[in-house]
Parts: structure tokens; C-alpha cells; sequence
């Protein structure tokens, strides 16, 4: 396929990083509601979940509970939160298969289930 004139050239990733991937078309529209409203901490997000995604910090750990895994293609998965912001509501739900993140759900308010 030929490159248009003034289209976005995308970030290759380093061999060490991880790939971002949405798992639904939910994540990827609250991924780009996000990104319009708090692009820095977004732009920070994803440096972080490319090179430490299964790393516990402040604002990126395990979920709890019946939150705490999820089921895809046949394989159980630790689910994760990532908080965007230290002070804001947003959160990205995420799941990694072996060298990918799978963003599942992107929320750009605090969600109920874990209010």
C-alpha cells in the first residue's frame, strides 16, 4: 500500500517493548476520548505500558477480587489498572499476553466496580 503525502507515521517500537493492541472497539474510543482531553498523560501512559506494564506502582497495579482476571480466547489473565493521572478519574483496564497489552476497557471517569 503507498503512503499518502502528510500521513501520521507511526512510533516504531524498541524490540524490548511491549506492543499496545485494543480488545474492544469500547477501548479504543475511550482511548481516543482520552487522548482529546489529557494527551500528555495519555502520551505518558502508553511510554509506560510499552516498556513496564506488569510493574506495581502508585498508579498501575493488579485489580482485586472477581475483578482481578479475565478470560480471553481460552486463557485466564491477571487484569490491570492503570491510572492516567495521580489526582484524575480515568483508568485503562489492561491484560498482557506474553509481549502485548490489551487494553479492555478505558474509562474516562472513575468506574462503578470499583467505587
Amino acid at each position: 500500500m503507498a503512503a499518502k503525502k502528510g500521513e501520521l507515521v507511526p512510533r516504531p517500537p524498541k524490540k524490548v517493548e511491549y506492543e499496545i493492541r485494543f480488545a474492544t472497539t469500547d477501548a479504543q474510543k475511550g482511548w481516543r476520548d482520552l487522548v482529546a482531553t489529557i494527551r500528555n498523560s495519555m502520551s505518558d501512559a502508553w511510554d509506560f505500558l510499552t516498556r513496564t506494564p506488569l510493574s506495581t506502582t502508585p498508579t498501575n497495579y493488579r485489580l482485586k477480587g472477581e475483578l482481578g482476571e479475565i478470560q480471553r480466547s481460552g486463557k485466564n489473565h491477571e487484569r490491570w489498572q492503570h491510572k492516567p493521572t495521580m489526582k484524575g478519574t480515568a483508568r485503562v483496564w489492561f491484560y498482557v499476553d506474553e509481549h502485548t497489552v490489551f487494553l479492555e476497557q478505558v474509562h474516562t471517569s472513575h468506574p462503578n466496580e470499583t467505587k
